[in-house]
């Protein structure tokens, strides 16, 4: 039987359904369409809706919807990530038959009132308290306490060894997750964190290249661990620079940044609009931040 050949080039596009996509979420997808477009490759939609507290359906179909005003088609139904919890679980319980799991039962309160946490380019490095547990009060609370899962971040560096991956801007880099301490795999009101989770369904989507902002960046350092934790290939990178208003804050949803939908009702034209983000021209008020 003749195989079909998988496209050379695979791109995604992986919003969080908590809230409408803005100006910022659309200069990212777009990139990742047309990087996926320009070299005949596919463009795919990744729904991250594994944070159920927060995650909407009407989001969800405000997506596509503002996917579908601005002329960006992806080319399979989107993936769900509520629909993949097995495949988290899995991959959580590989890393935990290696040793280089502990529960962690400290709350985010916990967790800053630590003084001694250093901070990164990530927030509050996690402190270790809960790595440091005795075996017999460990297995107590994990039977009466909700916990999350944490890394053992310098045994995981030591079990793979050295690494790198490649980014179109920075050239070949090093992988360095240790200053980012113990992070969390899976988290007490989640199966799996945000690191674990696009791991795992960038390999299954056999996704070749990722395009997104430049404040996941210093994230791939601990995505590229994982990778290689559980033998999952590395795709090549690309963090573009953010949008950002006058003030050089990047766009956020909770900063009220503009959104697609508003910008619809309002009457903007979605083909001059998408020109613009294209050619540079940002909409008045928006720059271009540095990467």
């Amino acid at each position: 039987m003749n195989m079909v050949p998988s496209p050379a080039i695979v791109t995604r596009f992986a919003p969080s359904p908590t809230g409408r996509l803005h100006l910022g979420h659309a200069f990212s997808a777009l990139a990742a369409h047309d990087l996926a477009r320009d070299r005949g490759g596919q463009f795919l939609l990744r729904i991250e809706d594994i944070d159920a507290g927060r995650s909407r359906e009407a989001f969800v179909e405000g997506i596509v919807e503002d996917l579908r005003w601005l002329g960006i088609g992806h080319d399979a139904p989107p993936v769900r990530q509520s629909a993949r919890l097995d495949a988290y679980g899995a991959s959580l319980g590989a890393i935990g038959a290696a040793g280089l799991l502990y529960p962690c039962f400290c709350t985010r309160a916990d967790i800053a009132a630590a003084a001694s946490a250093p901070h990164g380019a990530q927030g509050a490095v996690y402190p270790g308290t809960c790595r440091a547990l005795d075996p017999a009060e460990r297995e107590r609370r994990m039977a009466r306490e909700p916990h999350a899962w944490r890394l053992a971040m310098d045994k995981a560096v030591a079990f793979v060894g050295a690494l790198e991956w490649h980014d179109a801007k920075a050239g070949s880099v090093r992988a360095d997750p240790l200053p980012f301490g113990d992070v969390v795999l899976a988290r007490k009101d989640a199966p799996a964190s945000y690191h674990l989770a696009v791991v795992v369904d960038d390999a299954w989507q056999r996704v070749s290249d990722v395009v997104r902002g430049a404040d996941l960046f210093e994230a791939t350092h601990i995505h590229r661990l994982l990778q290689a934790l559980l033998g999952l290939a590395t795709p090549r990178y690309h963090h573009h620079a953010l949008l950002a208003d006058a003030a050089g804050r990047r766009l956020a949803k909770r900063d009220g940044a503009p959104t697609i939908a508003a910008l619809r009702e309002g009457g903007a034209d979605p083909a001059a609009l998408v020109a613009d983000l294209r050619a540079g021209r940002m909409p008045v008020g928006l720059i271009v931040a540095k990467a």
